[in-house]
């Protein structure tokens, strides 16, 4: 036996005990069934007990069965339903159960509307046999037409409420006792238990609702003519009740079909609208407790790739996160025309070793919190990596018609402007204010996933992202906070406000380099 679990309570008191409703459920369909029968046995089966006797005998056997077989068939379902109180009560209060326990309890409220209906059958099924043996050892011959207008009577009555007997049962549970059972678990993955289909349900209530209704008014033609009997009264009282039926099953078929379709059809379109945060009902067996609990199942996993995309794009950046996820997440990479941009604080290792940690952190927090704003959320940008006290920044990866480089010029001048206003407030803060290099270089560069299929990196490699590296670094040369080369000036619509600089010297690169510094800055 596997070790006990506790089980949380987390069904809420209701008005009406749920096992109390259950054991009444078929009280109402029971009481129908019999009204219907009656009628039938009075309109049809009494004209053809020709004798006295056999009117006796009938009644006398009416009294007797009922006596003796509801009874017992009451004591069955009661038994049946109240057996489940003590698990029902240790649910309720959250004790310990054992796992077999449990699982034995949560099988018996499946299948209760099965043995609600089984019961029911045999209680109504049981009068063919024993109304025709009955009325057999009666002296005097009977008439034929009661060896089939008889059974007639029991089966129609029989499938009207067995069906309304099921389908009650069924929704009185998933009111009452599944809330209870079946809060920590899914109801259709319970081994050994057996579940009505969906279409099933519609073949029982065609049953119940129209073949049975239907099928009695056809028989009322054949049934034998007796003195001051009205047909039209007896027809009206069978598609009266036919309608009644109808409409019954049709409340019931609404609860168990319709509501669950309207909980699938607005969870998908709150999942359409990008919302996660909610999870749907799931105690049922039956398909659609499948196709709730597979919905749910569902929804976690999108909820986690959601939080996991999230949490992507917080370390890699948005714009790198969703050039992840459109390319294929494999090694490759696609050769393209982009702009360059490195950026780095100068002196933060003396600066480093100079102040303490926390404060360094929050500088460095302060410093990438608005320069990485201006990247990618003004200009479109994307933050590639962190080196430490600067970052690479690439413009244009997956849009070869942006102007990747007039976008990054833009920011890097907003970039400065930014670090000028975070300079007011250390100064303020009696601080050492920050001074900082930006380097800008245009070219082709091969973008994607680089590494090992166990650690894969997105990002930039090529010429012009080492370019772009050297450049940053000869701002300090230059004594310039930023430059860009001649490819970034060519590819400005407005070359004006540039100041040009004397060729220079790039290690890793033949030949001098051109490069330009925005005028009207604040050289550092």
């Amino acid at each position: 036996m596997d070790p006990p679990a506790r089980v949380n309570p987390a069904w809420e008191p209701r008005k009406v005990s749920g096992l109390l409703l259950v054991a009444l459920a078929p009280v109402v369909p029971q009481l129908l069934g019999s009204a219907f029968n009656i009628w039938y046995n009075v309109a049809v089966i009494g004209p053809l007990l020709a004798t006295t006797a056999l009117t006796h005998r009938f009644f006398l056997t009416v009294i007797i069965y009922n006596g003796v077989i509801y009874p017992i068939g009451i004591w069955l379902w009661l038994k049946c339903v109240f057996s489940l109180r003590p698990v029902f009560d240790r649910l309720r209060r959250g004790s310990m159960i054992d796992s077999e326990t449990l699982a034995r309890a949560r099988r018996r409220v499946i299948d209760l509307p099965w043995f609600a209906a089984a019961i029911s059958a045999a209680a109504w099924l049981l009068c063919v046999p024993i109304f025709l043996g009955s009325l057999w050892h009666v002296q005097g011959a009977l008439d034929a037409r009661l060896f089939w207008h008889l059974p007639i009577s029991f089966c129609i009555s029989a499938f009207i409420a067995i069906t309304q007997t099921f389908f009650l049962v069924e929704l009185a549970s998933h009111w009452g006792l599944f809330p209870v059972f079946f809060h920590d678990a899914r109801a259709d993955l319970m081994p050994g238990v057996r579940t009505l289909s969906l279409r099933g349900r519609g073949v029982m209530w065609a049953i119940s609702a129209a073949i049975c209704p239907i099928a009695s008014l056809l028989l009322l033609s054949f049934a034998p003519g007796t003195t001051g009997h009205n047909w039209q009264w007896s027809a009206l009282f069978v598609g009266t009740v036919g309608i009644a039926f109808g409409l019954c099953s049709s409340i019931m078929i609404s609860e168990l079909v319709a509501k669950p379709v309207d909980q699938l059809r607005a969870a998908a379109q709150s999942v359409a609208r990008g919302e996660f945060d909610f999870h749907l009902p799931s105690a049922r067996a039956d398909e659609f407790g499948l196709l709730i609990g597979e919905f749910n199942h569902m929804l976690q996993e999108l909820k986690d790739k959601e939080k996991l995309r999230q949490t992507f794009g917080l370390h890699v950046g948005k714009r790198a996160a969703e050039q992840i996820l459109a390319r294929d997440p494999g090694l490759s990479g696609v050769e393209e025309e982009i702009t360059v941009m490195f950026v780095d604080i100068r002196s933060a290792t003396a600066r480093a070793g100079a102040s303490p940690p926390a404060e360094m952190i929050e500088i460095l927090n302060d410093f990438f919190r608005v320069t990485v704003r201006v990247v990618e959320e003004a200009h479109g940008g994307m933050v590639n990596k962190y080196l430490g006290d600067g970052f690479m920044a690439i413009f244009g990866a997956g849009d070869s018609k942006s102007k990747h480089a007039q976008d990054a010029v833009t920011a890097g001048r907003e970039i400065l402007l930014a670090v000028d206003a975070l300079n007011r407030d250390l100064i303020a803060r009696s601080r050492e204010p920050l001074r900082i290099g930006i380097g800008i270089h245009s070219g082709p560069a091969i973008v994607g996933s680089i590494g090992s299929p166990q650690r894969l990196e997105f990002t930039a490699i090529g010429n012009t992202v080492n370019i772009a590296s050297r450049v940053e670094g000869l701002t300090k040369t230059v004594a310039k906070s930023m430059l860009i080369t001649e490819a970034v000036r060519d590819r400005l619509r407005d070359r004006s406000g540039l100041e040009q600089l004397p060729p220079q010297e790039v290690r890793g690169v033949r030949g001098s380099v051109l490069v330009f510094a925005p005028q009207r800055q604040s050289d550092q």
